[in-house]
C-alpha cells in the first residue's frame, strides 16, 4: 500500500505514456481526432474527477450524461445510438440483452479479466458466502452458445465487471429514538410507523420493490416462497399493504437521483430512505450524522455492469474497451472506494489506497485517522467503523440482488399503481 496520495493532482507518474505502457492501455496517435466515447449512466460513477482522469490518462475525449436509473434504461434499450458505453447495475442487463442494445465484450481485450475476483465469476466472494436470491451476477454474465445469458464461461460476456456494492437504507441518528438504535437494524424500520411521513423510497421498480419488499417480511406484513422471483399473488399481496401506507402518508417521497436522496435527508425531508453510498459519503461530510444501516435480514445487493453499445464499432469500439480497461487499471477503484464503492480486482487499487483507507472501506476496522470522500470533506472521523464490516462480511450477507424478475412486466404494472396512488 502507498503512503502517498492518491488525489489526482499528485500523479506524476501515471500520466500520458508512462501511464498507459504500465497499464497496458495504448494512448491514441498525437494528431488525429479523439475518439469521442459517450457514456450513459447514473451520477454515482459518472463523475466529473473521473471523467477528466480517464481524458488525461487515456487521451480520448468522454461524455458523461447521467440519470435517474429508470430513464437512462429506458433510453439505452430504446436507442443503442445514443450512448458507446452504459454504466448501471446488473438488474439492466436482460433488458438491454433482450432488446440488442448491446453487443458481447470480448475476454481476450480485457487487460485485468484475470484479476477479477470471484464474485461476479461464480457469485460468491468467498466459498462459504451467502449466493443472494434474485440475479446474481454470474448467472447473467457469459453470453451462451445459444444466445441467452448463463452461468458457463465463455470467451464473451455480457458486461464488464467493475464496481460494486451492498445497498440497505440510512438514518440521521440524531433524529432515531435510541431505544430503536439499541437493538440490531432491520428492513421493517422503513415501514415502522413510528417513521410514518418520513419516509424515502428509491423510485426503481427493480430496486425500491426489494428495498420494501424486504420491509413487509421483516415485519411480518406477508412473506414469500422466493423473495427474488416473487409471483403475481405475492406482488398482489405486498402492494396491497403499500398503497394502504402510501394513502396514509406514510411516505414522504421517492426519490430518482443520488443527488435527489442527499437532498431529502439534508433537508429533513426524511429520517430513514433508501440510500446509496455515495449519499451516505456525501451527507456525512456536511456533517450531518446519516448510518448506512446493517440489516440483520441481509443486504440488497447490486453489481455494476458497464455495456458495449451495438451500434458502436471501429475506432470508438477500441476506445471503449481502453476505457474499460482503465476502470480496473488501479486509480479508478481507489477513487470510488472513498464513497463506499468496492472494484472488481481490489488488490490492484490497494497501492493507491492509504494503509488507514484501505483498512477502513476493505477490512472492516475502525478508521485511524480522518478520511475523506471523493469530494475531498472528511466523511470518516477516526474511531469510526464501517456498518457490515469487510468487503467478504458485506458480501456474504446478501439476502437479494437487484433483479429483474420473470414477474418483471407486472412488478412495473404495480409499482406505478403504488407510485401514483
Amino acid at each position: 500500500m502507498s503512503d502517498s496520495s492518491p488525489n489526482p493532482t499528485r500523479r506524476t507518474l501515471l500520466k500520458g505514456g508512462v501511464y498507459c505502457l504500465a497499464a497496458g492501455v495504448t494512448p491514441f496517435a498525437i494528431g488525429k481526432p479523439k475518439p469521442l466515447i459517450r457514456v450513459m449512466g447514473t451520477h454515482v460513477t459518472l463523475q466529473e474527477s473521473l471523467r477528466k482522469q480517464a481524458i488525461e490518462d487515456l487521451g480520448i475525449d468522454l461524455r458523461f450524461e447521467p440519470k435517474g436509473s429508470a430513464a437512462v434504461l429506458q433510453k439505452a434499450s430504446m436507442n443503442p445510438a445514443s450512448f458507446d458505453l452504459y454504466e448501471q447495475w446488473s438488474n439492466s442487463i436482460n433488458i438491454l440483452w433482450r432488446s440488442k442494445a448491446i453487443q458481447p465484450i470480448e475476454k481476450k481485450r480485457l487487460t485485468y479479466w484475470d484479476e477479477i475476483n470471484p464474485l461476479s465469476k461464480t457469485g460468491k466472494v468467498t466459498p462459504n458466502a451467502n449466493m443472494g436470491a434474485g440475479d446474481a451476477p454470474h448467472k447473467i454474465l457469459h453470453i451462451q452458445n445459444d444466445g441467452t445469458l448463463g452461468t458457463t464461461h465463455t470467451d464473451t460476456i455480457s458486461f464488464l465487471p467493475y464496481v460494486h456494492n451492498v445497498d440497505s437504507f440510512g438514518y440521521d441518528t440524531s433524529r432515531v429514538a435510541e431505544d430503536l438504535t439499541a437493538g440490531d437494524e432491520s428492513w421493517g424500520w422503513l415501514l415502522d410507523s413510528r417513521f410514518s411521513g418520513q419516509v424515502g423510497i428509491v423510485n426503481d421498480p427493480t430496486i425500491g420493490l426489494f428495498d420494501l419488499a424486504l420491509a413487509a417480511q421483516a415485519k411480518g406484513f406477508v412473506s414469500f416462497n422466493d423473495i427474488g422471483a416473487m409471483t403475481r399473488e405475492e406482488l398482489d399481496a405486498l402492494f396491497t399493504v403499500l398503497i394502504e401506507l402510501k394513502q396514509l402518508q406514510h411516505f414522504s417521497g421517492f426519490w430518482t437521483s443520488v443527488p435527489e436522496s442527499v437532498q431529502f435527508m439534508r433537508s429533513k425531508r426524511v429520517t430513514i430512505e433508501s440510500m446509496f453510498s455515495p449519499a451516505v459519503s456525501a451527507l456525512n461530510g456536511q456533517n450531518i450524522p446519516v448510518r448506512f444501516a446493517a440489516p440483520k435480514e441481509g443486504y440488497r445487493g447490486w453489481h455494476g455492469v458497464m455495456c458495449l453499445s451495438a451500434a458502436t464499432q471501429g475506432r470508438n469500439k477500441d476506445a471503449a474497451y481502453e476505457y474499460m480497461n482503465w476502470w480496473l487499471s488501479g486509480w479508478p477503484g481507489a477513487f470510488i472506494a472513498r464513497q463506499g464503492y468496492y472494484i472488481s480486482n481490489p488488490q490492484r487499487s490497494a497501492q493507491y489506497l492509504t494503509q488507514a483507507e484501505w483498512d477502513y472501506w476493505y477490512q472492516g476496522l475502525p478508521a485511524s485517522e480522518p478520511l475523506t470522500g471523493t469530494d475531498g470533506k472528511v466523511s470518516v472521523q477516526p474511531g469510526e467503523q464501517r456498518s457490515g464490516g469487510s468487503y467478504e462480511d458485506r458480501f456474504s450477507n446478501v439476502a437479494v440482488w437487484n433483479t429483474v424478475m420473470p414477474t418483471y412486466e407486472y412488478s412495473l404494472q404495480k409499482w406505478y399503481e403504488f407510485i401514483t396512488s
